[in-house]
């Protein structure tokens, strides 16, 4: 696949380039994402202002859950694949799990009833761009509220990650996940 804005390459300006290095680990480059955004200093760091992967309310797991369901469910395979690449040995994803992430549905044995609200939500946001009455008040008997603000909030993030990949045309990372047949 041929992205549609090439990605900006080295040198970066000295500010960019420092920003780049932080966002990744030790040898790792930066991913082709924030550098085709980086052709953009000012998108690129509203971009990041935005993001969720500091330690909030929600345990790194369930966090991980939102975020590759909302992926999956918008087809954001390079967005996907960068987390199960980096996130799903932290968080104990197995290959049912992952699998998971991706398949129809939300009664796949690997969640929890907790991790399967998580997914319930992500789905009828996909679909319905709203919670209806009945979920929200299964989701408010197990999530404080600043949870819910966190994962309806990772929710839309990823819907927005994934617009952007998926626009742009971004080739996937050569160590990221491909999504299950």
């Amino acid at each position: 696949m041929t992205p549609r804005i090439e990605p900006a390459a080295r040198p970066y300006e000295a500010d960019m380039e420092k920003t780049l290095e932080r966002l990744m680990p030790p040898g790792v480059e930066p991913l082709v994402l924030f550098r085709t955004l980086a052709r953009n200093p000012r998108v690129f760091r509203r971009f990041m202002a935005g993001g969720l992967l500091d330690k909030g309310t929600l345990t790194l797991r369930e966090r991980e859950i939102a975020i590759d369901r909302a992926c999956a469910r918008c087809g954001g395979e390079y967005e996907w694949g960068v987390h199960i690449a980096f996130f799903a040995d932290k968080v104990g994803f197995g290959e049912e799990e992952i699998a998971a992430t991706v398949a129809a549905g939300t009664d796949a044995s690997c969640w929890t009833p907790r991790e399967r609200l998580i997914l319930r939500l992500v789905d009828q946001l996909h679909e319905t761009s709203n919670v209806n009455d009945d979920l929200w008040g299964q989701l408010k008997a197990e999530f404080s509220d600043e949870q819910l603000l966190e994962l309806v909030v990772l929710t839309g993030l990823y819907h927005m990650v994934s617009f952007t990949v998926n626009a742009l045309r971004l080739p996937l990372e050569p160590y990221a996940a491909r999504f299950p047949d």
